[in-house]
């Protein structure tokens, strides 16, 4: 059956639910000249190796879940394109979730997916709904995640507090032996500004 195309709905404007504009850097180290929130209690999140998904559940006293925000067949930006190799303007999966712990937002998530990826096994990826994408991930041999990015969201003009919108990203490609998709991760202040 071919694949339809649509538009992801256009983000919602209010608080913990949309993915901000984001500087990225390759080096943790060029972060934190720029913003020495990096270097602190955020770092640890930042840095974290193997699954995202299954620290965050170990941080959970009671409960964690995916939140489903969008999904579906769109265009991704011009960086996300040019950082994938994929030509602008081609459609891509891109799925954007809230991970929750213990009925609170703790992050923001964009996965953006190349068509080349929706081929065979990658397929699932279409049928994710509230399963973590790094069950998926993880579960596979094939699947090796590349070198972490840092990356600074700009203090927005919207009037969100501070505690609302993240000012601190990762991200990393996930490839297979032909094709590579690009996983983001934005922190809420929530995650490492606990007391």
């Amino acid at each position: 059956m071919p694949l339809r195309a649509f538009e992801i709905e256009p983000p919602i404007d209010k608080p913990g639910t949309a993915i901000p504009p984001t500087n990225w850097y390759s080096s943790f180290a060029a972060a934190g000249l720029r913003n020495p929130e990096v270097h602190g209690p955020a770092s640890y999140w930042l840095k974290v190796e193997g699954s995202f998904t299954r620290a965050l559940q170990k941080q959970c006293v009671s409960s964690f879940h995916v939140d489903v925000q969008r999904e579906g067949f769109a265009t991704p930006t011009l960086e996300e394109a040019r950082r994938l190799g994929i030509p602008f303007r081609q459609l891509a999966w891109i799925r954007e979730v809230r991970l929750c712990g213990d009925g609170k937002p703790l992050v923001l998530a964009r996965t953006v997916i190349p068509l080349a990826c929706l081929k065979g096994e990658g397929r699932r990826l279409l049928n994710l709904g509230s399963k973590p994408l790094g069950a998926f991930l993880f579960s596979s041999r094939d699947w090796q995640r590349g070198p972490l990015e840092t990356g600074l969201c700009p203090p927005s003009n919207r009037s969100f507090s501070v505690a609302e919108r993240p000012a601190l990203a990762r991200r990393s490609l996930f490839s297979n032996k032909e094709n590579a998709l690009l996983v983001g991760e934005y922190l809420l202040p929530v995650l490492y500004r606990r007391s």
